[in-house]
């Protein structure tokens, strides 16, 4: 691992803190730091009284991830099996332990979110990010493409046109162009992004986690198609005598604040 390169996961209260560091390359991700993304998101699940609520993934030092650390790719991207390993065991399964988490995911974006960045930045149910912050994944100046699952979960949140001009042209746009894509919640002046973030976890903690995992579910199969493709509809009702939907009724008629 690159000295200083962590991903560190920090508690304050219901709310997880996920931080990507890469001291003095903006948080660009190292090999080691994949896997600890995975090993941190595979840690992060919805169960017990004790467990998170709300997860925030951000950088550290004014910068969300500027992409791969290419001072690492000489000594693995040139082979095909080292490479293949990389994307598909190391990178993808990141990603994919952080699309499989059942809690809610929302991004502090500063700074660069660049190709490894955009990919993480993807997996989030809801990102905000800084006005002078810059998005794209100009890989083909280094000569070779975002690997297919990469590229098709990109694809998936910031839509085709941005997807091909970042890919093809190498295209670099800031946050309200994103925002227009739908990529982004909100653009806020720089200085207010981690207020911002802080109160949106927030607001999302005191919610049911029941309806938070449930609606989770509910999106992981969207990505895949209809929902009755995937048994959804079989289990769509269990929830009907469970606490948290008696609990967010009761509260309602009684008109007084739920407790989850």
């Amino acid at each position: 691992m690159t000295a200083g390169s962590s991903i560190s996961l920090r508690r304050e209260g219901a709310i997880a803190v996920v931080t990507l560091s890469n001291a003095g390359r903006l948080n660009a991700m190292t090999r080691a730091m994949w896997r600890e993304l995975r090993a941190v998101f595979d840690g992060l699940r919805g169960d017990g009284n004790d467990a998170p609520r709300c997860v925030i993934v951000r950088g550290e030092g004014g910068a969300f991830c500027a992409g791969g650390d290419i001072s690492e790719y000489p000594s693995f991207r040139f082979k095909e099996p080292s490479l293949r390993e990389f994307h598909e065991n190391e990178v993808w399964a990141a990603l994919q332990a952080m699309l499989d988490c059942p809690l809610p995911l929302v991004a502090q974006i500063e700074g660069a979110c660049m190709g490894a960045g955009i990919e993480i930045a993807s997996c989030c149910d809801i990102r905000l990010a800084g006005a002078s912050a810059k998005f794209g994944a100009p890989i083909a100046k280094l000569g070779f493409p975002m690997a297919p699952r990469e590229a098709a979960l990109v694809h998936g949140a910031i839509g085709d046109v941005l997807a091909r001009d970042m890919l093809l042209a190498a295209g670099v746009h800031g946050a309200q162009r994103l925002y227009d894509a739908g990529f982004l919640l909100q653009v806020l002046p720089d200085n207010e992004v981690a207020l911002a973030v802080q109160s949106h976890a927030q607001r999302i903690a005191v919610l049911s986690p029941q309806a938070a995992r449930l609606h989770k579910a509910t999106f992981a199969v969207l990505r895949a198609g209809a929902p009755s493709a995937h048994g959804l509809l079989a289990t769509a009702y269990d929830y009907a005598d469970s606490a948290e939907h008696r609990e967010g009724i009761a509260a309602f008629l009684a008109k007084r604040t739920p407790n989850f």
